[in-house]
């Protein structure tokens, strides 16, 4: 079986359209969502309606709980805490209701899903190199696992204590081999390559593609001045990072 893994969506309709048109148009049908729907972009309440048709499995990030609840927002950059202001109240009552069905971990045909790391997944780290990645294989019930949080396509692979990134468009999971995936951000790659990114895991042939899509950055770019919001947000969409 064929699932489409979305990751960082962060509200940005342009490049979450023309992500769904390249799934759709290689006829796959289920679909994995690892959090962050929404924060930084100007669709957020759009986003999320489109994510909810779909139906994924998915897992909730921290832009996620934050854009859905009256928590603090004191572990947000100046950037990212005016843009969750903005989001909350263009979020209804509906789009408010599914962030916070969602959950922090989950599990598809023996795949943990997760935003952040698996050692505290409500505390929002960051794996960014092998040693950051060896407490979550500490924590990994299972063989694979997908997630997110840093916007940029990278998996580790642990293999006798040994752990090792590797990075390329596609992945072969090999048997005798744990792996933590992440297939990039939709919406705000942050790899220096500004398409937008999502994955294509097979279980079948166990292997997983990275896939870029060139999308109206501009429109999008647009979008988030005209609502005010930084322009660093802006910006950051044409340079990658």
């Amino acid at each position: 079986m064929k699932y489409a893994i979305l990751s960082d969506i962060h509200s940005n309709l342009e490049a979450l359209r023309a992500v769904l048109s390249e799934i759709s148009r290689r006829g796959i049908t289920n679909f994995i969502c690892l959090g962050d729907i929404v924060g930084y972009g100007a669709d957020p309440r759009a986003c999320l309606e489109i994510v909810r048709e779909i139906q994924p499995r998915a897992v909730r990030g921290n832009h996620d709980y934050a854009a859905a609840g009256p928590v603090g927002l004191s572990g947000f950059n100046d950037n990212a805490r005016l843009a969750l202001l903005w989001t909350r109240p263009q979020i209804n009552s509906a789009g408010r209701d599914y962030l916070n069905s969602l959950p922090l971990i989950a599990e598809v045909s023996g795949v943990t899903l997760v935003h952040s790391s698996l050692k505290d997944p409500g505390r929002w780290e960051y794996i960014l190199a092998p040693p950051d990645a060896r407490s979550s294989f500490r924590s990994l019930p299972g063989s694979i696992c997908f997630f997110g949080h840093t916007h940029r396509p990278l998996a580790y692979r642990e293999e006798g204590g040994e752990i090792t990134a590797e990075n390329g468009p596609r992945i072969e999971l090999q048997e005798g081999s744990r792996y933590l995936v992440n297939v990039g951000s939709v919406g705000q790659p942050r790899d220096r390559d500004p398409r937008a990114a999502f994955g294509v895991y097979d279980s079948e042939g166990r292997s997983v593609e990275i896939i870029r899509i060139e999308y109206p950055v501009e429109k999008a770019r647009e979008k988030i001045l005209r609502a005010g919001l930084p322009s660093f947000l802006a910006s950051r969409l044409t340079e990658g990072r």
